[in-house]
C-alpha cells in the first residue's frame, strides 16, 4: 500500500502533481478514462477532476497503449520509448487481429500515415472525426476496424490520446502534443521500467512484472539486473520477491485505513496474484464472468472488502455500497468519509446507499 502511495511513504516526498504520480508508477492502467482520473485523484489528496483534466492538458501525462494493447497513462516525454520497448510484441501479435477483421498491414499503415496527415500542424481531432477521415480516403473504418486502426496509428508512436475534450475522447500526433522524447538505449529504458514497477509495486515477484510489461522473462531479468542496487530481493513467504531497496527498513504504517478505489487502479491490475488483497472467494464479486472489466473496490486495512457504484446526476453522485464481509458501523462510517473523498474530487454531493453483506 506504500508502494502504492495509498499511503504516505517514508522515504518519498509526497506526491502534488498528476506527473509526479505517473512517474511513479512508470504507467498507469487508464483504459477506462473516468477509473484513470480517480486513481489520480486518490493519490492527489484536495485534487479535483477539473485539477487532473487541467493537468493533462498540460500534457503532465498522456494516454496511449504501451504495453498488453491497454491504455495506460504514460509520463508524456517517455511515451515513445515505452512503445518501442514493450509494444513491439503487441504489433507483432495484431497480425491475426487484422486477418479477422479483413485488413492489411498496408492498409493499417496507409491508415498511420492518413491520420498523421490529418493532424498535423497542431491539429486535434475526436473518435469520431478519425473515423471520418479515414472513410473519406477510402478506407473502411466500420465496427472494430476503426478502432483497430486507432490502436495501430498509436502503437506506431503516430499519435496519441490527448485530453478530452468535454466527453469526447480526442487524438493528436505523438511528436507535436509531446515534442521532446526521450530515447534511452534498452538498457537503460528497461532499468527505468524496473525501477518504476518494483517501487510502486513492490514487493512482487519477477514474474509480475514481466505479466505487467509483457516482456519476455529474459527481458524483465535484465531490467532488474541493470537497476542495480535501486532494487533488492527478498523472500516473501519463501516466495523470492523485488523491492525498492530504500523500503527495506522502513517503519510499518497503521493498517486500519479505508478506501475508495476505482475498477481498474493498479491496487489490483498491477499483480497476477492477487491474494494479498482479495479473497479467493470474492473474485467473482470484483471481476464478474472473468470478463476482465474490474468492479470499484472498498478496501480497508490493504483488502477488498466490498465494491461500488456510482450514477451520476446534475446534482449529486449516488453510490451504492456492497459488502462482501460484515462491516461494522465505523467502518461503514470509514468508508463513506473515503467515498465523500471521491464526491468532493467531482465536486458533487453524496448520497451513499448500503445492501446487505453478500
Amino acid at each position: 500500500m506504500t508502494s502504492l502511495r495509498l499511503r504516505p511513504h517514508p522515504t518519498a516526498a509526497p506526491l502534488s502533481r498528476v506527473a509526479e504520480v505517473v512517474e511513479w508508477f512508470g504507467a498507469m492502467q487508464a483504459q477506462d478514462l473516468a477509473s484513470g482520473m480517480w486513481s489520480l485523484g486518490v493519490r492527489l489528496p484536495g485534487s479535483t477532476h477539473a485539477d487532473v483534466h487541467d493537468a493533462l492538458e498540460r500534457r503532465e501525462a498522456l494516454r496511449t497503449w504501451p504495453m498488453r494493447g491497454t491504455i495506460h497513462l504514460v509520463p508524456a516525454r517517455d511515451a515513445r520509448w515505452l512503445l518501442e520497448l514493450t509494444g513491439v510484441r503487441a504489433l507483432a501479435g495484431a497480425v491475426r487481429r487484422r486477418e479477422f477483421l479483413g485488413l492489411s498491414e498496408a492498409e493499417a499503415d496507409r491508415a498511420a500515415d492518413v491520420l498523421g496527415e490529418a493532424l498535423t500542424g497542431g491539429g486535434r481531432l475526436t473518435r469520431t472525426e478519425c473515423v471520418a477521415t479515414l472513410v473519406e480516403a477510402g478506407i473502411d473504418g466500420a465496427g472494430q476496424r476503426g478502432y483497430h486502426l486507432l490502436w495501430y496509428a498509436a502503437q506506431r508512436g503516430v499519435t496519441c490520446i490527448a485530453a478530452n475534450v468535454g466527453a469526447e475522447q480526442t487524438f493528436a500526433l505523438l511528436d507535436e502534443w509531446a515534442p521532446g522524447q526521450h530515447q534511452p538505449d534498452r538498457d537503460e529504458a528497461l532499468a527505468t521500467l524496473a525501477l518504476r514497477y518494483f517501487r510502486s509495486h513492490g514487493p512482487t515477484t519477477r514474474q509480475d512484472f514481466a505479466g505487467w510489461t509483457g516482456l519476455t522473462a529474459t527481458d524483465a531479468k535484465r531490467g532488474i539486473a541493470a537497476a542495480g542496487d535501486d532494487l533488492t530481493t527478498v523472500q516473501v513467504d519463501g516466495t523470492e520477491a523485488v523491492l525498492h531497496t530504500p523500503l527495506l527498513d522502513a517503519p510499518r504504517a497503521p493498517a486500519d485505513d479505508a478506501l475508495a478505489l476505482p475498477g481498474f487502479d493498479e491496487y489490483l491490475l498491477g499483480f497476477k496474484d492477487r491474494t494479498l488483497m482479495l479473497d479467493p472467494e470474492h473474485k467473482q464479486a470484483i471481476i464478474p464472468g472473468g470478463n476482465g472489466v474490474f468492479q470499484a473496490t472498498v478496501v480497508v486495512a490493504g483488502r477488498v472488502v466490498g465494491t461500488w457504484k456510482r450514477s451520476l446526476g446534475k446534482t449529486r453522485v449516488s453510490i451504492a455500497v456492497r459488502p462482501l464481509v460484515d462491516l461494522t458501523p465505523g467502518v461503514r462510517g470509514q468508508v463513506e468519509t473515503a467515498l465523500g473523498r471521491y464526491a468532493d474530487f467531482l465536486g458533487l454531493p453524496l448520497a451513499v446507499t448500503w445492501t446487505a453483506a453478500t
